[in-house]
């Protein structure tokens, strides 16, 4: 399968499990994605995420999915900078999400990181995602 936009895909694939109240969900695995998926754990949005590897098939990343009140954590994810049109963002634009519930995560010069960490370093970058 051809996938032109591999964020948007994970994106999606969590969207739908988190509406089919699924705890857990696969996607091929990657190193934009890994990093994706290391900083909505670290802020508490995912349980975690296991890579998988099967004989005779790419590599996959299992994510669990966190519920609280028998409701998904990620409340809305939604891709922001897309590959028709890349959104940049200096760290003094940077706004906060739903006042401050929730994040952006940021591809900077010094990696993948939530928009906090961002202001914290102070760098600038390319706005991935906004989680709530």
């Amino acid at each position: 399968m051809m996938i032109n936009d591999p964020l948007s895909d994970m994106i999606a694939r969590i969207k739908n499990a988190a509406t089919r109240k699924r705890s857990k969900v696969l996607t091929p695995a990657s190193r934009l994605r890994q990093r994706v998926l290391d900083v909505l754990q670290s802020e508490g949005y995912i349980r975690g995420y296991n890579l998988v590897q099967n004989p005779g098939e790419f590599p996959q990343f299992e994510i669990e999915l966190k519920y609280f009140d028998n409701q998904p954590v990620i409340a809305e994810i939604a891709r922001v900078s897309k590959p028709g049109r890349r959104v940049y963002s200096a760290i003094g634009d940077l706004k906060p999400i739903k006042n401050g519930l929730g994040i952006s995560i940021l591809s900077t010069s010094k990696g993948v990181m939530s928009d906090a960490a961002a202001r914290d370093a102070n760098v600038g970058g390319e706005v991935l995602c906004r989680v709530y």
